[in-house]
């Protein structure tokens, strides 16, 4: 046995969605490490303080460097990246979080670009820095495979919204089409959403249901 230890740094990185106008989007933040990763964009994230867990160093470092307030955002671990070249400055381990937050529920401040962080459409995304593209590729794909057995959908979710509202952000993560008529009744028939009983008008066509989630933690059902 070696008389020294080695050790590598560990970091969190965290992929932050919401929905904006039916359409999947991620918080990125500006990263200026040259020479290899000059002017660069990448996931919000940072290394562990001493003191620190991950998940509070992730939270720390949505709020110091994504604008964004992480108690209003529900996330999860994801995965640990571990390779050995993921940062050509050194061995560096990052564990990785899988978060969400509501357009809705983001302030006017949050919903700007500012300060080097941006709100980014995820379709067609890439070139991020240090192993951030397979970060995101992940992140998305948990997303999506989450969605068709859990109701995690819920937490993009504003706290009222109609089924054609919902139905567009299932597209968003998904990435595809689906038909409007067995995703209603399938979504109405599992009973994980409550009718308000009101509704919203405007617009050309006649006014449309309201509806929240009946539970606010993430239930495991077959929902696609």
């Amino acid at each position: 046995m070696t008389d020294t230890l080695r050790f590598a740094i560990v970091a969190v990185d965290t992929a932050l969605f919401t929905i904006r106008d039916g359409a999947l989007f991620v918080r990125l933040i500006k990263v200026e490490r040259p020479p290899h990763f000059p002017n660069t964009r990448g996931l919000p994230g940072g290394l562990l303080a001493p003191k620190e867990t991950a998940e509070e160093s992730a939270i720390r470092h949505l709020m110091e460097k994504a604008g964004v307030d992480a108690r209003k955002v529900y996330h999860e671990q994801l995965y640990t990246f571990s390779e050995v070249d993921r940062d050509p400055r050194g061995r560096v381990v990052a564990v990785a979080y899988l978060a969400l937050v509501p357009w809705d529920s983001l302030s006017s401040e949050e919903q700007m670009d500012a300060n080097g962080a941006s709100w980014v459409p995820v379709a067609r995304l890439k070139g991020l820095a240090y192993d951030h593209d397979e970060i995101l590729r992940t992140a998305i794909a948990r997303l999506a495979s989450r969605a068709t057995y859990t109701t995690l959908v819920g937490k993009l979710m504003p706290v009222e919204f109609t089924l054609t509202e919902l139905e567009k952000a299932y597209e968003a993560i998904l990435g595809t089409s689906l038909d409007k008529r067995n995703f209603r009744k399938k979504i109405l028939k599992i009973g994980v959403l409550k009718a308000l009983g009101k509704k919203r008008a405007g617009g050309r066509f006649r006014p449309a249901e309201l509806y929240r989630f009946a539970k606010k933690n993430v239930e495991e059902i077959e929902v696609l």
